[in-house]
This record gives structure tokens, sequence and C-alpha cells, in this order.
């Protein structure tokens, strides 16, 4: 169930082809969206993007790990790692085993924004 891995450059073209910047204009745009993402994380800011996901920071406390060759005790220091949370309706999406039609999409929108008072 290996699927393509998709980069930068695919991002950018995507960009390129659907909005119709130029490839230099479609580059900058999609490294400005992810530097905003990752300066926010940095700060340990959560991430929330509409329909799609949420990336939070988690702060990890100190324990103790052990060395699976030797046996012996490590102690691994607190550190902070970052978790993506899928929305429900990409969840939804990637188990439809396809892309659902935009107007599912939007209805599906519109129901969350209904049922939250926005």
């Amino acid at each position: 169930m290996a699927g393509r891995t998709v980069t930068r450059v695919d991002l950018c073209e995507a960009v390129y082809q659907k909005v119709g910047l130029s490839r230099t204009e479609s580059s900058a745009f999609v490294e400005l969206v992810l530097k905003e993402i990752t300066d926010c994380l940095e700060r340990g800011e959560t991430v929330k993007l509409s329909s799609f996901g949420s990336f939070l920071v988690r702060q990890k406390g100190q324990r103790i790990g052990r060395n699976p060759k030797t046996g012996t005790e490590v102690p691994i220091s607190p550190r902070r790692v970052m978790v993506f949370k899928p929305s429900a309706i990409l969840k939804q999406r990637i188990n439809a085993n396809g892309a659902m039609p935009d107007s599912t999409i939007e209805s599906e929108e519109t129901t969350a924004q209904t049922a939250s008072g926005g």
C-alpha cells in the first residue's frame, strides 16, 4: 500500500498549475506557508488547518530508557515532540479510499460550522 511521496516541488507545481502564479511565485508561496507553520510550532503554538488537522507540540518529561542491545538503563532527557492529529473529515476521506466530491466536503464544513454555532 506504499504510495508516492509528495515533495515541496510537487506542492509548488500544484500551486503553479491550479492558482496560476509563476513557478517562482508558487515556490515562494509554498516556502512561506511552510515557514509560518514551522515558526508557530517552534514557539509551541498549535497549528489548526480546517478540514485537514492540527499540529501540536507536546512536552515530554524525563524518563528512564533501556539500551535494547545491552539492557543498560539510560536517562532520556525532557524534550518537545510534534504530533499531528487528523481532522474527522481527513480521516473520512482517507478511509473512503479516495477523494470525496468537493460538494460533500463543503456540506460537511457547513454542518460542522452550524453545529458549533459558527
